[in-house]
């Protein structure tokens, strides 16, 4: 039988082009947060764009919370890393992203979703 898992592991992989599988990936991640669980989001492509100071506050979807307070929830009590290709696409480096965002390579990614109790979700 498997061990319960203890680590939520979310990749947002898509931008405002996808609004509702964006929102979503930050709701469940605050939402596991809020349940206990150890929570780590990866951000990549367009997502990338909400870990850059004032990007969610320009986001708003009828019937969720603010994507900028599911954001900053994740931000206080879980990890946010940027994918390290995506951010030098987009021209981004940590100073340009929020404080406690970090910019770390898929060697990483894959090191936290295969730790023991992890569990990985994809939006």
């Amino acid at each position: 039988m498997d061990a319960p898992a203890t680590t939520l592991v979310v990749k947002v992989t898509c931008g405002t082009e996808a609004l509702e599988r964006l929102t979503q990936g930050w709701t469940v991640a605050a939402t596991a947060l809020a349940s206990g669980l150890e929570v780590s989001v990866w951000l990549t492509g367009d997502a990338t764009w909400t870990a850059v100071p004032g990007r969610a506050e320009e986001v708003e979807l009828p019937h969720s919370p603010p994507l900028a307070e599911l954001r900053d929830a994740v931000l206080e009590g879980g990890r946010v890393t940027v994918c390290g290709q995506c951010a030098a696409r987009r021209g981004l480096g940590e100073a340009d992203l929020l404080p406690g965002a970090v910019v770390r390579g898929a060697a990483a990614f894959v090191e936290e979703v295969v730790a023991p109790g992890a569990r990985a979700l994809v939006y």
